[in-house]
């Protein structure tokens, strides 16, 4: 992507409550010739976004307050046209499935680079060709995915997934905490 002149470079909104996150990838996103703007959370994303809707998004799908797919669903409700991309370290089916139907281009797991958030932007369809694992999943990752279902079938509360999954709630907790990534 050539940089183009400040007034017509695509405006880009970032979303994630980790500063040194945002720190790093918007100067990268300004070198690629995006105008970016940046938000700790997904209500004050949302704010900016009624005022001057932005062309793309990159949004962490975990954050305090709402989540990433309330944004991802708020956003495409303002402007289906917006190209949104959600990060996250958490990564599981569910919430992939989740926020692709609710208006996302794409979904990664972290870490990334801007180069791979500039391809999700621009893919437009599914690739058939991609790798099938010969495995299948672990015990570990099946109980992740298991939970994240249940997490996103009670909206996100902590309180109710525990009492629907039979599990203390801090026990449940203790497993949410744990990245998904050593699974």
């Amino acid at each position: 992507m050539t940089c183009l002149p400040l007034d017509e470079n695509p405006s880009l909104l970032l979303v994630d409550d980790d500063e040194d996150f945002l720190n790093a990838l918007a100067p990268a996103m300004r070198k690629r010739g995006f105008s970016v703007t940046v938000a700790a959370s997904a209500e004050v994303a949302f704010e900016m976004a009624v005022i001057d809707p932005p062309e793309f998004v990159v949004v962490d799908l975990k954050m305090s307050g709402n989540s990433g797919l309330v944004l991802v669903r708020q956003l495409s409700s303002l402007d289906a046209g917006t190209r949104i991309v959600v990060l996250t370290g958490y990564a599981s089916i569910t919430t992939a499935i989740e926020a692709i139907k609710l208006g996302a281009t794409h979904y990664l797991a972290k870490p990334v680079d801007a180069d791979e958030i500039i391809a999700a932007f621009e893919k437009d369809s599914g690739n058939e060709a991609i790798e099938l694992s010969s495995s299948p999943l672990s015990i570990d990752r099946l109980e992740w995915e298991h939970i994240q279902r249940v997490l996103a079938e009670h909206d996100g509360n902590i309180s109710a997934t525990a009492r629907s999954l039979n599990m203390h709630r801090r026990t449940l907790q203790r497993k949410l905490g744990k990245n998904s990534k050593k699974l």
